[in-house]
């Protein structure tokens, strides 16, 4: 059975591709970075009939000595690896102005420098076996910009900018990079993530606005995770799966739209669908 090591699997997207592969056939490495988290997991694994092919480990992606133990404890030079599937993921809303550095900073290192540093660890082991697949979970944030969301969206800019990169220093050692790129999606990041709304801030208005219709339409429109899940089964089976992979109809048509439309015009499309004229400043 092939191997796959994924990461943040105790909720949302990283569940839902632990199952789907599991389902699939393959041997998941499921991490996180709190275990006494991984009851959820627990419950989809069994109701889905595949404990026997879902193990569960502690990994931190921010943490050198985490990974360390993971993958010691994983054996995975040993017992090889054919792809690893960087879901770990944070996000703080809110204006730029008022977030402090801890946040805009935490979210980088979870986000783009968490993935670096995982790779550069499985790096050999791909190059030693000449096969390797490496899945980003990145997101239609790094299409275009958005409003209260800009240091997610430079994560995902910056991740993907690195993708493309080493897709060519790579790709000689058959190891391949793959972007999975989500929409909208009905996960805890949006119940869990930080937002930043001080009494005094002077991007209140736009704030609040941004709370309402995002929350909305979150509740209205956004997507079951386990289609992300199948995403990542569909490329991982792919053979020759596409470098960019955007899921659900807002990605796809951003996806679409990127370097076909100028910037005034698509930042003019998102500020229409968010409404922005109705700020009241």
């Amino acid at each position: 059975m092939p191997r796959v090591l994924i990461t943040g699997t105790s909720s949302g997207f990283g569940l839902s591709i632990a199952v789907e592969l599991a389902r699939a056939g393959w041997t998941v490495l499921a991490t996180m970075r709190d275990t006494s988290k991984r009851n959820e997991l627990d419950r989809a694994v069994q109701a889905a009939g595949v404990t026997r092919n879902v193990s569960v480990s502690q990994l931190d992606v921010t943490d050198p000595l985490s990974i360390d133990r993971a993958l010691a404890e994983l054996d995975i030079t040993a017992g090889g690896l054919d792809a690893v599937v960087h879901n770990a993921g944070v996000a703080v809303g809110g204006a730029f102005e008022d977030l402090d550095e801890a946040s805009i900073r935490r979210i980088m290192d979870v986000n783009y420098f968490g993935v670096l540093a995982l790779t550069k660890r499985l790096l050999p082991v791909f190059r030693a076996q000449r096969r390797g697949r490496i899945v980003i979970i990145s997101s239609e944030s790094a299409f275009a910009g958005q409003p209260g969301n800009s240091p997610y969206c430079a994560s995902k800019w910056a991740v993907e900018g690195w993708a493309e990169s080493l897709a060519y220093e790579v790709e000689h050692f058959g190891i391949e990079i793959i972007l999975v790129e989500p929409g909208p999606y009905r996960t805890s990041i949006w119940k869990n993530s930080q937002r930043v709304l001080p009494n005094d801030s002077a991007y209140r208005p736009l704030l609040k606005h941004l709370e309402v219709t995002v929350e909305a339409y979150v509740a209205k429109a956004a997507g079951d995770p386990v289609d992300v899940g199948k995403a990542v089964a569909r490329v991982l089976s792919a053979r020759r799966p596409h470098f960019r992979n955007p899921v659900g109809p807002t990605a796809k048509f951003q996806h679409f739209a990127r370097g076909k439309l100028p910037t005034r015009v698509l930042r003019k499309i998102l500020g229409g669908f968010l409404g922005l004229q109705k700020v009241r400043w």
